[in-house]
């Protein structure tokens, strides 16, 4: 059974601080953020866009967990949403955490591999993988593995995905390159982190395996917040990029 683990909010603050500080001085953010500075305001994302991802998706459940405000103004995203999510009794459970907004700057500078190093975990796994998902559509994700350090033998899976204008991304690479055409070329960035830990009889292939099953059962759900501002977005557009991951 995976731990509550109720330190959340503080462990997310300092990954979120710690990432900040990182890629404030990091050559390429800045040129990304002189670049997006020359671009055109846009409409924020509405909060209440976030908070219809149902609490029921298929058998699991989900419990909103609150966030600290300091942590949700580090982020600089319009809107979040942090619940955990659990089935069968409480044996398998998940943290998931949104974040979306119209800045692609914001969304390109929380990341797995920056943010939990920063916080103190040991990258010890990277990956990419494609999960099939009952549209026919392939969820391409990253799935870091971090170790907590020490004489722990628990380890933080992350699962992270981009959805991009109603692309899905396996990594923040769809975000930077339509960053780099303006801010204004975004209708919406949307990032979605999937964790769990291996604590006691939990292993991390097991804990893998929960992730592997929710992102799949969630990913509809989710898609569907931002169908209509893609729909608004485009409606007029003879420009949207046609290629393959689009839902």
């Amino acid at each position: 059974m995976l731990s509550e683990t109720p330190k959340n909010g503080p462990v997310i603050a300092a990954i979120i601080a710690a990432d900040i500080l990182l890629l404030a001085f990091g050559f390429l953010y800045n040129s990304l953020a002189s670049r997006l500075g020359q671009s055109n305001p846009v409409i924020p994302i509405d909060q209440e866009i976030v908070n219809q991802l149902p609490l029921e998706i298929g058998d699991w459940t989900g419990q909103d967990v609150p966030l600290d405000a300091i942590i949700i103004r580090a982020t600089g995203t319009d809107a979040h949403l942090y619940r955990r999510y659990s089935r069968h009794q409480g044996l398998e459970s998940v943290l998931l955490y949104i974040a979306c907004g119209v800045s692609a700057r914001s969304l390109a500078a929380h990341r797995p591999e920056v943010c939990y190093v920063a916080a103190g975990q040991t990258l010890i796994n990277r990956r990419s993988t494609e999960l099939p998902l009952s549209t026919g559509l392939m969820l391409p994700c990253s799935v870091f593995d971090f170790s907590h350090g020490g004489l722990s033998t628990d380890q933080t899976i992350v699962l992270d995905y981009f959805i991009v204008d109603g692309r899905y991304c396996g990594d923040y690479s769809l975000l930077a390159s339509r960053a780099w055409r303006g801010s204004d070329t975004i209708a919406y960035a949307t990032q979605v982190q999937v964790v769990a830990s291996s604590t006691g009889t939990l292993t991390a292939d097991s804990a893998t395996k929960i992730i592997y099953n929710f992102a799949v059962d969630s990913a509809a759900a989710i898609a569907g917040l931002f169908e209509r501002i893609q729909e608004d977005k485009f409606l007029d557009s003879h420009d949207e990029i046609n290629e393959g991951g689009s839902f």
